[in-house]
């Protein structure tokens, strides 16, 4: 578990390295890499052995067991989170990006509503507008503490009537918010009082910091489960996503007999790389390397706020989990052209800026910090050196 070993990865096909140029401007020659939410760790030794396993087999063709995927995913979801997963209320999708989109569809027409609270993942509103969906945006609002906070009261002025689903990020990227059970519990009766259908993207549920719990909606939100639709993956935790496997789990029978038959209308099967690594991450030495890298990912934010704190004008949002760091420029008095220019040209780093996040993301930028920290070191020094002027 050497999160500090350097991985070079320009060149390797990874989009995060490979294609920060052509997004940004930025030179992978010496440039960093912290935008799309991808890590930068060499794959633990389970997942390569996992891989090893299927070249040592040498058989790549039709394949069955899924039973012992669906055991270890119930494992995980119950030893992880006090959850117990049925086989039949899971479905697996060509990636949870394709499982949010197929699930917008079955159960929402073209032209319908979806809520989301922002800023909020911009696939989110990627996903609402190419399936023909109308996205109501409802601004998150910052307490004394810096933290997002959802506002019931005012969302509910929002509301027209013709909203058909709330889709949210638990925990919340951007900043890593984990939502608490009291912000569960409001958020169910919103959903009840205005007939929401709920879609909960868990996929970053792992990544939590020391103190902080995850709470699964389906253990959170007992109250809505004739509602409730949760997906998840092993791909954020153990950087995985290139196998392209996600779940759409359904505990309502109701509203599992309206999604299925949706679904099986693409003829959609599991693929055996995804299957056997998602396996391989749902163990017990895969919950050992999860501990120790969410106290590496800690140790990184503890870094990197440290060096943003003492930047004027610069104020970093408190992270409770994940490896997304959102940064406010707004006090800086610059425009969004200007510290673009100097984030992306001085100190040559590539962040994903804050505006394609939603409303209220207008003068932020979300920073990966799933990387080595002499990066994490070296990303903190030169924005430090990129802003001095303002001290």
């Amino acid at each position: 578990m050497n999160f500090d070993k350097p991985i070079n990865r320009a060149g390797s096909q990874s989009s995060k390295w490979d294609l920060m140029q052509r997004g940004f401007g930025v030179d992978p020659k010496d440039g960093i890499a912290m935008w799309i939410a991808d890590m930068d760790f060499e794959a633990p030794d389970f997942l390569q052995s996992a891989t090893q396993g299927l070249i040592e087999k040498a058989n790549y063709g039709y394949f069955c067991g899924m039973e012992s995927f669906h055991e270890a995913v119930d494992w995980w979801m119950h030893s992880r989170h006090d959850w117990h997963v049925n086989p039949e209320w899971t479905f697996l999708t060509f990636g949870l990006g394709h499982g949010i989109a197929t699930t917008l569809q079955a159960f929402t027409d073209p032209g319908d509503t979806i809520v989301t609270f922002t800023p909020v993942y911009h696939e989110f509103q990627a996903k609402i507008e190419k399936t023909g969906r109308v996205n109501l945006q409802l601004p998150l609002i910052q307490d004394a503490d810096g933290l997002y906070r959802m506002d019931f009261d005012a969302y509910d002025a929002l509301m027209t009537g013709r909203e058909k689903l709330l889709l949210i990020s638990s925990p919340h990227n951007p900043a890593g918010r984990v939502w608490t059970q009291s912000e569960l519990t409001a958020m169910a009766a919103f959903c009840q009082k205005h007939d929401l259908l709920l879609i909960s993207d868990e996929i970053h549920q792992d990544l939590t910091f020391a103190g902080q719990k995850h709470l699964t909606a389906a253990r959170a939100m007992p109250e809505i489960l004739d509602r409730l639709i949760i997906t998840t993956a092993a791909s954020k935790s153990f950087n995985i996503a290139g196998a392209r496997t996600g779940c759409v789990i359904i505990p309502d029978p109701a509203l599992r007999a309206r999604f299925a038959p949706f679904f099986h209308s693409f003829d959609i099967s599991p693929n055996l790389l995804g299957t056997e690594l998602t396996k391989a991450a749902y163990s017990p030495q895969g919950a050992e390397w999860l501990d120790a890298l969410n106290t590496y990912l800690e140790g990184n934010y503890t870094l990197f706020k440290s060096a943003i704190d003492a930047i004027p004008g610069l104020k970093i949002m408190p992270m409770q989990s994940t490896y997304l760091s959102w940064v406010d420029t707004k006090d800086t008095g610059l425009t969004r052209e200007e510290v673009r220019k100097r984030v992306y040209e001085t100190a040559k780093i590539a962040a994903t800026p804050g505006h394609t996040l939603g409303k209220g993301g207008e003068s932020f930028l979300r920073f990966n910090l799933g990387t080595q920290r002499a990066l994490v070191q070296k990303a903190a020094q030169r924005l430090t050196d990129a802003f001095a002027d303002l001290r």
